[in-house]
């Protein structure tokens, strides 16, 4: 067993994974994720987001369902105000387009499958999904979930 790993997975797959200990990776617009987990077989995936006061993602639409556990701070987004201690649900195809927070927020985000990023005019940016936060978290990827006024291009 090799404790020090971060996060450690079992020869049976349980994972132990400590946020203390886990380096912040950047994503863009003020945004910043510690990947939990990523499954390659299942298309789950795990993490532990950070957004700077002001940050906002970038329109999106779930293509598997998520779910989330606000930790501090408060997400703002069409469906409403999620303070600290809200837990949300988010079904399959749910769009968001004005996804926020006024003040430093953190969650724990459980998704399943991708999530699809649109520029300004509608057309698809990128797709998210257990494969690039794989890259991500072994630094051969790099995202930007910020809406920072992403045109065609």
């Amino acid at each position: 067993m090799n404790s020090a790993a971060n996060p450690y997975i079992s020869e049976q797959g349980d994972i132990l994974a400590n946020i203390h200990t886990m380096p912040w990776l950047e994503v863009g617009g003020g945004t910043r994720f510690k990947v939990l987990r990523a499954c390659r077989v299942t298309g789950d995936w795990a993490l532990f987001v950070n957004m700077e006061p002001g940050a906002a993602f970038q329109p999106h639409r779930h293509q598997g369902p998520g779910q989330f556990f606000i930790t501090k701070g408060e997400l703002l987004y069409e469906v409403g105000s999620a303070p600290e201690g809200t837990y949300g649900f988010e079904p399959v195809f749910a769009e968001h387009s004005r996804a926020r927070c006024e003040v430093e927020t953190e969650m724990l985000f459980l998704g399943a499958g991708a999530v699809v990023y649109f520029k300004d005019d509608g057309s698809v940016d990128y797709v998210f999904d257990a494969e690039s936060l794989l890259g991500l978290a072994a630094g051969d990827v790099e995202l930007n979930i910020g809406n920072e006024n992403k045109t065609t291009g």
